[in-house]
């Protein structure tokens, strides 16, 4: 049986790039951004081929990883997942899938892929990957060079070096993001997109990792072989994979191995790294303007429209970027993406809470929404999934009325164990223990009306939990 490639997915990140629909509690990786599926669910689907893919590894966040777990079932999909219990970057992340690789299957070949990259036509990706895996296979360390549709300045550049098989050449070096007059020079000169996604022999990436920082691979090696099951997640050791240097894999290793190779690929690649990218993505109307919800453009060219609910109506604009969340409207220059860094910067000093988490709080077993709230109230709508309960917990400082307006709830209130239905109540006093679960076969809705002194989320005392929260 031919060999099969170890998909690794980054999906870590917390980019902000895409404010305000990417925020740090759910990034844009996470984000439907092009139809019903995220980048995430996309990338997943186009290393999903059992003949040339292996079981997946996912590498994430913590605090994503009922996130990751939720998106692969929606696809039908699983994987192994191991949790960083702090970012390090993407050097570590690499090293720690690598590791967990050779640890599954002696000399792994790895595929590391990034969770938020769009990619158009998956056959042209998915032969760059059978083309790489050949030189893989003899020891490169092979990167994915995009042919340039255009002199981007937002993409590092990989120069083509002698040829090492077919179509792949041996990188003669790495630019940097170069201004618009170096970039039109680099794409005359045939130089390719460094897309940020390698293809390598486990054993290959480890040990030209050990000749640059040896004491970070044994590290996060060790971090791997510690690492704990929690909730079927394979949880890295902290103390390990903390000692670490944070560093990109392309500082660590890329820019310094002789044994990198690059492979041509034409495959709609696009990183998605800015509200710009997004609008070149998208379809069009006759004018040039993209939009995602309900949007009505009136003499008005190049705009791009993202709203969650309001309909967002332009008149008389050019080259508008306008984003709709439900707290907060961003309005843009097209092209200014470092204008929008700039901006988010600044949010963080003054409304962080805006940069960090939507209204929509996602949690392992559903969601909620604030909806309202004043000094001594607050009211919100909870989504359950079938299945999902909440924590057995109490408040001190708060008492809580729910009204299911949707499916059935099984509540526990101190001794009381009771089945709620739609248009009927309950009352949790202060104080009183209780727990919330969906036992039905459709999504528990409910409002939840709170009253009480002090309304914050860590005023909530876990006494048992499915999910291990603290």
């Amino acid at each position: 049986m031919d060999r099969r490639i170890v998909p690794l997915i980054m999906c870590g990140g917390a980019g902000t790039r895409l404010w305000p629909a990417s925020r740090e509690v759910r990034p844009k990786q996470f984000l439907p951004l092009f139809g019903a599926r995220s980048t995430f669910q996309d990338t997943m689907l186009r290393v999903s081929d059992t003949k040339l893919f292996e079981r997946p590894i996912v590498i994430t966040n913590t605090a994503y990883r009922f996130m990751v777990l939720e998106q692969l079932a929606e696809i039908g999909l699983e994987a192994d997942v191991l949790l960083e219990p702090m970012r390090r970057d993407s050097g570590p992340a690499v090293v720690a899938g690598a590791a967990f690789a050779e640890m599954r299957e002696k000399d792994a070949v790895v595929l590391a892929l990034a969770a938020d990259h769009l990619v158009r036509d998956a056959g042209a990706f998915v032969a760059a990957c059978r083309e790489g895996l050949t030189a893989a296979e003899a020891g490169r360390i092979v990167t994915f060079g995009v042919r340039p549709e255009r002199a981007a300045t937002e993409y590092g550049y990989i120069s083509p070096g002698e040829p090492v098989s077919g179509a792949i050449r041996a990188v003669m070096k790495f630019v940097e993001k170069p201004d618009q007059v170096k970039a039109a020079e680099y794409v005359k000169a045939g130089y390719f997109w460094n897309s940020g996604n390698f293809m390598f022999r486990a054993s290959v990436l480890l040990d030209e990792y050990r000749n640059v920082d040896a004491e970070s691979v044994e590290a996060v090696t060790d971090s791997v072989i510690k690492a704990g099951r929690d909730l079927g997640f394979f949880k890295l050791d902290a103390s390990a994979f903390g000692s670490a240097m944070a560093i990109s894999i392309d500082y660590a290793v890329m820019e310094k191995t002789s044994r990198a190779a690059v492979v041509p690929v034409a495959c709609g690649w696009s990183d998605v790294g800015s509200w710009h990218a997004v609008w070149e993505l998208s379809d069009k109307d006759s004018q040039g303007n993209a939009a995602q919800g309900i949007a009505v453009f009136e003499d008005s060219r190049n705009c791009n429209v993202s709203t969650d609910k309001a309909l967002v109506a332009l008149e008389g604009v050019d080259d508008l970027v306008v984003v709709a969340t439900q707290d907060a409207v961003l309005v843009s220059r097209q092209k200014d993406a470092d204008g929008l860094k700039r901006l988010v910067a600044k949010l963080k000093t003054i409304a962080p809470q805006v940069t960090e988490e939507h209204l929509k709080a996602h949690r392992p077993w559903g969601s909620y929404q604030s909806i309202d709230m004043g000094e001594r109230h607050q009211v919100k709508r909870i989504v359950v999934k079938p299945g999902g309960r909440l924590s057995l917990q109490k408040h001190h400082h708060r008492s809580e009325h729910w009204i299911v307006v949707r499916g059935a709830a099984r509540v526990t209130v101190n001794e009381l164990v009771k089945t709620v239905h739609e248009n009927e109540s309950i009352y949790i006093p202060i104080g009183a223990t209780h727990r919330m679960e969906n036992p039905g076969k459709i999504p528990l809705e409910l409002i939840e009306v709170q009253t009480g002194s002090y309304l914050g989320e860590d005023d909530i005392i876990r006494i048992e939990d499915d999910y291990q929260r603290s």
